[in-house]
């Protein structure tokens, strides 16, 4: 009934622009047209490239977004906003219509802008233009977020900057651009802290006592104030400090009839100073991206038309502790965690070095397009895997009754279940090549058919390390073919036109994925120590026992290869009416060999303690191996309809409806099998990969709507109505969406809880099979929905759990974006613009997912949302 509720308001409004999306930022050029935005790209005006940096405080209104609750944690790097997009918003079933063989559409099904292998800047304007621009976003006219506890704390956002062109010389033309986005106040959030009887210090020992009391003290002095929803439940602010920088120049010199030079750079910068509910939580970010490029164009004749481009761009990403972080990362199941992660400090540097031709050429009924890119990939820098350490306090060990003890308790005794420590020379420079060669025809056979058709080939070689600290063992993917083939026919009459299309396309092998060879002796060791003493992991336990300890070892598997999709759709666009255009289609795909890593040599057979897990290995010599293999495969099928009114009496119409699924068998296709992304993709046991993971990817939703609707007040006789009335533009965006899945794991590995074997991830038994399939989506039913009498856990000799992956689905997304704007005319060529929007409307909240390690006393409990409450903001532009 809320969905619907959303629903009739906006249309009784009603409301969404045709023009601009309300994510444009006055004198900026249009997004992408896609609900899903992916990587949130630079800010380089409308001839800028697209630098992919991960960048915060943006929202993609135009595609019902409301704004992400900052303190949903990922890391802005590696593919860290495309995942926590797509697990938070789902994706968006996108029809492409024609495979262009100069793109690269691999994820495009799912809303992914194609990647083009030549970036040719459009031509720029004569005469002399540009914009000033001002929007502004202040939290006096927020709303209270669902959790929030006590007012909207201070919080502004001011994002101004300047657009020009205009002659230069005899000619040549100059495109200038340049602004900055600053961030500015409190981030109110949601951390799990001690209650007050859990803030003291169990251990006996003065060093143990005083350590524990350290990392007790990371949390904050506030005592819980949601107990209504968990005992540890505290609702926070804390100070965050955002910077952007944008700047763009651009020169193009007519050198005669025939050629043409463009020359181009484009800077954009972000640093983070990040909010810290508990100390050490959030790195803090510092990341910048240069673009140069040079392009030559020539129009031979007619004809025949030719690119040739040189350009260099850098990325660097500095992702370090804040100064009052503790130390070490500590992990204690069922509080926030202290930190930031093992993967922090990051200081790494991406350069790119391309060259890049195309040719097009008209030949009576066809239309060729060949092209080549030779691109030289340089990875420098310094990646960590828990070189600060790391503590991990589990529900494990047992008391005095022969329970197991919960994790808080094993922190304030100083009884940690692992520690792991790694330690050597991390630095590393990689260099690789890779190569592109395409050709493709799209053919006008007659007047009612086209045909598209087109051949890729893209080898990927392998890596280098430059001082040859590691050696790859993946040889050249140099079979990469990849076809493709479209067809439009227009049926007579009515009937509209047909098309389908079909497209193998490849991915890449991260660079973060390569990497992790740094971490495998002999240049490194990651040590692994179960059962440690907590003032001296390495030495004597507390009992007198001397702990086991082993390496770590990450292998990349021999027959690495880059992953594909074979992408294929089907669409109708039959003509029924003058007034709008229908669209049925279908859109599916294959993924292939995408990234998983496996945790194989792992502890079996008794005694069945955390202490023995070293001791249970069957290689004695390691303790986790670690392979990068392209060991998952994703599926995805989806219908669509969409219906388009242009425009009728001032109203415009966009909406659209889709139907889908999507499987994998443990991973996805943003999957990196690093870090975070690794534990994704872990099964249960390591004899059963395939059967154990096998089940609903991560942002898989059986069904979304789209509904964007635009009214232009008409205009008025009356001269007083006139001057108020005329002009104004109403709009919104209504983003209706099922929920994404989540799991249920154990939450421990220790006796009693898990198979003991080392590694997390373990899976309870279902009890009741009736339970499965439902929505978890409110803090007010989310226990007595996902009741804890429902799961036992496994026995240490059984390998898994019976409960599938991803089963239970959080809370749905019913969001309204709304927008009004006029424009005004000043003398001839000076316009000025206002927009105001609102972002949620209506204060709807998308609810996280609860809980979800059984043994966890949070277990079940929502404890957090994925967006934020109400927002304005403002905008002026200025343009002439």
């Amino acid at each position: 009934m809320q969905w619907l509720l959303c629903i009739l308001l906006a249309l009784a409004v009603q409301l969404y622009a045709q023009g601009p999306p309300p994510n444009n930022k006055p004198g900026k050029a249009a997004g992408k047209e896609t609900g899903n935005s992916g990587e949130p790209e630079s800010k380089t005006g409308e001839t800028g490239k697209r630098v992919e940096l991960n960048l915060l405080g943006q929202t993609d209104a135009a595609a019902g977004e409301s704004r992400r609750n900052e303190n949903v944690q990922f890391n802005l790097v590696d593919n860290g906003a495309l995942k926590e997009l797509n697990i938070r918003l789902g994706t968006t079933a996108t029809i492409v219509s024609e495979f262009t063989v100069s793109n690269s559409y691999f994820g495009a099904e799912f809303g992914n802008a194609p990647r083009a292998a030549l970036t040719i800047p459009g031509k720029l304007d004569g005469g002399t233009h540009g914009a000033l621009h001002w929007l502004h976003q202040n939290s006096a006219l927020s709303a209270r977020a669902f959790f929030q506890v006590g007012g909207v704390k201070p919080a502004r956002e001011n994002d101004y900057g300047f657009t020009l062109g205009a002659p230069l010389w005899r000619n040549a033309k100059l495109f200038a651009e340049g602004g900055q986005d600053k961030i500015r106040g409190v981030v109110n959030g949601n951390a799990l802290v001690p209650r007050p009887d859990e803030r003291t210090p169990l251990a006996l020992d003065p060093a143990t006592r005083a350590l524990v009391a350290k990392f007790l003290n990371a949390y904050p002095a506030e005592l819980p104030n949601r107990t209504d929803i968990n005992e540890r439940f505290l609702n926070t602010n804390s100070p965050q400090l955002i910077n952007g920088h944008s700047g763009q120049l651009r020169v193009d010199q007519q050198l005669n009839k025939r050629d043409q030079l463009a020359l181009q750079y484009v800077f954009t910068a972000q640093n983070v100073d990040a909010f810290q509910f508990v100390k050490g939580q959030n790195p803090n970010t510092d990341t910048k991206s240069h673009t140069a490029r040079l392009v030559w164009t020539r129009q031979w004749d007619a004809a025949l038309l030719t690119h040739l481009t040189v350009s260099y761009e850098r990325v660097t990403s500095l992702l370090e502790p804040a100064r009052d972080a503790v130390g070490p990362f500590v992990l204690v199941a069922g509080l926030s965690f202290i930190g930031p992660d093992g993967a922090i400090p990051i200081n790494r540097a991406q350069n790119s070095i391309r060259t890049a031709g195309l040719l097009r050429r008209t030949d009576g009924a066809h239309n060729w397009t060949a092209g080549f890119t030779v691109l030289r990939k340089q990875l420098n820098g310094s990646e960590t895997d828990v070189h600060r350490g790391f503590f991990s306090f589990n529900n494990d060990f047992l008391d005095a009754q022969g329970r197991p003890r919960t994790a808080i308790t094993n922190l304030r005794l100083g009884t940690a279940s692992q520690y792991i420590l790694a330690t050597g020379n991390i630095h590393r420079g990689f260099r690789n090549w890779d190569w592109l060669g395409y050709a493709g025809d799209n053919w006008r056979v007659n007047p009612r058919l086209n045909l598209q058709y087109g051949l890729r080939y893209q080898p990927v070689t392998t890596p280098r390390e430059v001082n040859r600290l590691n050696t790859l063992p993946y040889p050249c993917d140099c079979n990469n073919l990849a076809p493709s083939l479209g067809l439009a026919y227009r049926w007579p009459k009515r009937y509209g036109v047909l098309r389908a299309a079909y497209g193998l396309h490849y991915g890449e092998i991260f660079a973060v994925t390569f990497q992790q060879a740094r971490f495998s002796p002999p240049q490194n060791a990651k040590v692994v120590v179960t059962a440690p003493d907590l003032v001296n992991p390495f030495g004597t336990a507390a009992g007198g026992a001397q702990p086991t300890r082993r390496t770590t070892l990450y292998e990349l598997a021999p027959d690495l290869v880059v992953p594909y999709a074979q992408q294929y759709n089907l669409s109708w666009e039959p003509e029924l009416s003058k007034h709008f255009k229908l669209q049925l289609g279908y859109v599916g795909s294959r993924s292939q060999k995408l990234f998983v890593m496996w945790y194989q040599n792992r502890a079996h057979g008794a005694p069945y303690t955390t202490a023995t897990i070293n001791d249970r290995r069957p290689n004695p010599n390691f303790a986790d191996i670690r392979t990068v293999v392209n060991g998952s495969r994703g599926y995805f099928d989806a219908a669509r309809v969409s219906l388009i009114l242009p425009g009728w009496h001032g109203l415009a119409v966009d909406a659209s409806y889709w139907f889908s699924k999507a499987l994998d068998l443990g991973t996805s296709y943003t999957n990196t099998a690093n870090e975070n992304d690794s534990r994704t993709g872990r099964s249960q046991s390591e004899f059963e990969n395939h059967r154990d993971m096998k089940g609903l990817s991560a942002f898989d939703q059986p069904h979304a709507l789209l509904w964007r609707t635009s009214y232009a007040l008409p205009a008025l006789a009356h001269r007083f109505g006139a001057r108020v009335l005329n002009g104004w533009k109403l709009s919104s965006v209504v983003l209706v969406k099922t929920g994404t899945p989540f799991n249920i794991s154990s939450g421990s590995d220790g006796p009693g809880f898990g198979n003991v074997d080392g590694n997390g991830g373990d899976r309870p038994n279902l009890l009741d099979p009736t339970i499965l399939g439902r929505t978890i989506g409110h803090p007010d039913t989310a226990q007595q929905l996902l009741p804890r009498r429902a799961f036992a856990f496994i026995q240490p000799q059984e390998e898994r759990g019976n409960l599938g992956r991803n089963v239970f689905r959080k809370g749905g997304i019913a969001n309204v974006n709304a927008a009004l704007a006029r424009a005004w005319a000043w003398r001839r060529d000076v316009r000025l613009t206002l927009r105001a929007e609102s972002i949620n409307l209506f204060n709807h909240a998308q609810f996280a997912e609860p809980g979800f390690e059984l043994a966890n006393p949070n277990f079940g409990q929502i404890t957090n949302t994925l967006n934020e409450g109400r927002t304005f903001r403002f905008g002026l532009q200025l343009g002439w």
